[in-house]
């Protein structure tokens, strides 16, 4: 959508349509979100770390294109390297969605790589750890790509008051999918010797059924979403669309970005904490293999907390920032998250109790902070440049959080400990308070030339 187009204003002003187009796009929430939980929160991480570990030398290094790494780390750093790989490719999508109006098509593309990719992971086995780690990085790239399209659609499907609401309802329907399909993932899991498997093919089918069911319900909000047609002004024309002029698009954005630095400020704050989320959600599993000494069960069970407690903290999240703000609930949110790492790193070893606590906070605060983010970014983004203002905001959600995963790699790899390396995304959290409570976000919204909410 571009300045120039009067479709969009007019579609949003049928209710009916407007819903139901909401509907669709909750549902790329629930089929991706199984890859975040099943896949990058449980199962992979332990596992690429054991196919690491049965291909390591006797000092317990692998050697991918010859250099030495820790196996313990290789997982981090496939996490990192995806995170580079999206940087690349994210900012073009975004200016070749607005340029030429067709986000459909691009978000089908990216969806169905990544859930290729995840689908393939059944054939990850014996030492096949540079397997895993390339598809990684394709799966973990193509799903940062498929969200900048996905919450570009927002600022045109919702209006400035329903956002906040929206946001959070796309959020719990993602953690309500990535609930249900762990309790499949658990009954296979755990009865795999019932089913006459071995543990590890138990895991393969868990990481390929996840690929599976993202590429099936990725239908649904392809059939409900709409494309809005560009106006000649908006470049939308013949040649539009081309790869040369997606990057003149992308430097122009960059350009037009430093006239609204009040909406970077919140970028900046969003990169920084956000990085510490993400490390946290990635890195989970294997801290609570490797460090606590828990069984898969256990981590399937704790994330599964996670998933259920993350609806109602996103719904209920979303009624405190009705009440008091998102900037306000968002900050909340953070402090939280600061003492989940302190405890994280005072936790005793093997004591599932303990570690089923910090999973009940985490989920209460996850989805929520994750969501408000997303609803208060889209009051700052200028009409008419949401694909490519989304493609900044998703390199500050997933482009961006590279340095948290190399960090964490790092603190491993310099000490062995996991714990060390929990600590150490305190900064993350601390910093990202401190930045986005300097930014004034009723004034950003009026910079941006947006309506001002009642509460922000």
């Amino acid at each position: 959508m571009t300045a120039g187009t009067t479709e969009p204003e007019e579609y949003a002003a049928d209710p009916a349509a407007r819903k139901r187009e909401q509907r669709g796009w909750y549902f790329y929430d629930f089929a991706c979100s199984v890859y975040s939980t099943s896949v990058l929160t449980v199962f992979l991480g332990p596992y690429l770390t054991s196919v690491a570990k049965a291909a390591a030398d006797a000092e317990g290094y692998v050697h991918p294109l010859g250099i030495p790494v820790r196996a313990g780390s290789l997982f981090a750093y496939a996490v990192s390297a995806s995170i580079v790989v999206a940087v690349l490719v994210m900012p073009l999508v975004g200016a070749v969605a607005d340029r030429t109006g067709r986000k459909k098509p691009l978000l089908a593309a990216a969806a169905y790589v990544g859930a290729t990719a995840t689908a393939a992971m059944f054939f990850l086995a014996g030492e096949r750890y540079l397997l895993g780690a390339f598809l990684l990085i394709v799966a973990n790239a193509s799903i940062s790509v498929s969200m900048v399209l996905y919450n570009a659609y927002l600022p045109q499907i919702a209006e400035p008051d329903e956002r906040d609401a929206v946001s959070s309802r796309g959020w719990a329907f993602g953690y309500t999918s990535g609930a249900l399909v762990l309790v499949l993932n658990l009954v296979l899991y755990s009865g795999h010797d019932s089913f006459g498997l071995t543990e590890g093919e138990a895991v393969r089918i868990c990481l390929a059924s996840a690929g599976v069911w993202w590429g099936a319900f990725t239908v649904v909000p392809l059939r409900r979403l709409r494309d809005r047609r560009l106006g000649p002004e908006a470049g939308g024309g013949a040649g539009g669309g081309g790869v040369g002029s997606g990057w003149r698009q992308l430097r122009a954005t960059l350009k037009d970005m430093r006239r609204h630095p009040l909406t970077l400020s919140f970028l900046l704050a969003y990169l920084v904490y956000n990085d510490g989320v993400q490390t946290v959600i990635s890195q989970a599993s294997v801290f609570g293999s490797e460090e606590l000494g828990l069984d898969q069960t256990t981590l399937i069970t704790a994330v599964l907390l996670v998933q259920v407690l993350a609806v109602a903290g996103a719904l209920g999240m979303g009624r405190l920032a009705r009440s008091y703000g998102a900037k306000r609930t968002i900050l909340g949110s953070l402090a939280v998250w600061t003492l989940i790492l302190v405890a994280g790193y005072l936790l005793p070893a093997d004591a599932p109790v303990f570690f089923f606590c910090l999973a009940a906070a985490i989920g209460l605060v996850l989805g929520g902070s994750q969501a408000l983010s997303r609803s208060l970014f889209s009051h700052l983004v200028p009409r008419g440049k949401e694909a490519e203002y989304f493609s900044a905001y998703e390199m500050s959600d997933r482009g961006l959080s590279w340095l948290g995963p190399l960090v964490f790699g790092l603190a491993y790899q310099l000490t062995g400990s996991y714990r060390d390396a929990i600590i150490s995304l305190v900064i993350f959290f601390v910093v990202g308070f401190t930045l986005l409570a300097r930014v004034p976000v009723r004034r950003a919204v009026a910079a941006a030339g947006n309506p001002i909410p009642d509460r922000i």
